[in-house]
């Protein structure tokens, strides 16, 4: 992970999912993995790719492309290993990346009125706005179907 200098704000992971940058909350990142074997089994969970095992303990995969591209995964570099809350519980969870990760702060601006809930703010870095992500807003969204790709205008 590099490191983007900004003063004031919170700390954040920048990360690449496809073609596109999202950030989320630095405190819920417990770390960025090398690629390991993706246990695929049979199941009808929405997103979950699978499990890889990280230190000792099954580690569900998310595949959150669909959701923020509207396509399937196609190249796994690393997995963003995150904390899910469940109240007042927590497990780790992970994402596959397309690359480098990068630690940035920044001050969180709002999300837009009519954005999804998984988002939930943006950061202003350089001159590129980059989205947020909730980490359990997002794992339990739907993917994005036909309509949805086309309004937000995703090749």
């Amino acid at each position: 992970m590099s490191a983007a200098e900004h003063t004031g704000g919170k700390s954040y992971v920048l990360l690449q999912i496809g073609d596109r940058r999202f950030a989320m909350s630095a405190e819920n990142v417990s770390e960025l993995a090398p690629p390991v074997r993706l246990h695929e089994f049979p199941h009808t969970t929405p997103l979950v790719a699978g499990v890889i095992v990280r230190r000792g303990r099954i580690v569900p995969v998310y595949d959150v492309s669909p959701v923020l591209t509207g396509k399937r995964s196609s190249a796994h570099r690393f997995y963003l290993i995150a904390r899910r809350n469940f109240g007042a519980l927590s497990e780790p969870s992970a994402i596959p990346v397309s690359g480098e990760c990068e630690l940035a702060t920044a001050e969180i601006q709002p999300p837009s009125s009519d954005g999804p809930e998984y988002i939930s703010g943006s950061l202003m870095i350089g001159d590129e706005r980059i989205d947020v992500l909730d980490m359990e807003a997002l794992v339990t969204s739907q993917p994005m179907d036909a309509n949805d790709v086309a309004r937000r205008g995703i090749q």
